[in-house]
């Protein structure tokens, strides 16, 4: 049975748990083996990176470290975890890959989307998920959402609404380059934002 990597994006605050998780019960109910991951982290060594990149103490990384110890991450669990997992048939769901570099440090942080979509190709191999959704919502939803969970916000989340804003135009003009990147209005009920997930899914698989 052929390996499917699924990738799930947005803001901070989008719904990408509530919709992973929901994915993962489904698929398994139809007998997949399913492996869920998370970026940055997945791997010792991308959770010791991803450690890094969210302390707050580390609040003068410059740009363009924060994107190489992302790719780095991205790197370590392509290889380690990702590969592998595909090769034995396996459904990937992933909190995050390459295209939150597109949005955070291409468009977000004004590196340019053009050269961190190479860096995304060298950190990958080439590799690239078979389907994505981008969970969109207004950065005032998302933050209402952040709010009524009482998270305390990491390095990145701390970054302010209009650094949000940029984050979430960078995901929308990504969906609009890339055909692979399925838009869901995150807004909705999570009963109905999955059911759009699994039509999709449905021709997928």
């Amino acid at each position: 049975m052929k390996g499917i990597f699924i990738t799930f994006e947005g803001i901070d605050g989008c719904g990408k748990s509530t919709q992973t998780a929901l994915c993962r019960e489904w698929l398994e109910s139809l007998g997949r083996d399913v492996l869920m991951v998370r970026e940055p982290g997945g791997t010792k060594i991308g959770e010791r990176i991803r450690e890094l990149l969210l302390d707050k103490k580390n609040s003068s990384m410059a740009p363009m470290t924060e994107l190489f110890l992302f790719e780095a991450a991205r790197a370590q669990i392509v290889e380690e975890t990702i590969k592998p997992a595909l090769a034995e048939g396996k459904v990937i769901i992933c909190d995050r890959f390459f295209d939150s570099s597109y949005a955070y440090q291409g468009c977000a942080r004004g590196l340019g989307p053009e050269m961190v979509s190479r860096l995304n190709m060298d950190a990958t191999g080439g590799l690239a998920p078979d389907i994505t959704f981008f969970l969109d919502i207004s950065v005032a939803d998302a933050i209402r959402r952040r709010n009524s969970r009482g998270e305390e916000k990491d390095r990145i989340e701390s970054a302010g609404d209009d650094f949000q804003e940029k984050v979430r135009a960078g995901f929308v003009r990504a969906a609009s380059e890339d055909k692979r990147i399925v838009t869901i209005d995150a807004a909705a009920a999570p009963e109905i934002i999955f059911g759009q997930i699994k039509e999709k899914l449905e021709t997928l698989l």
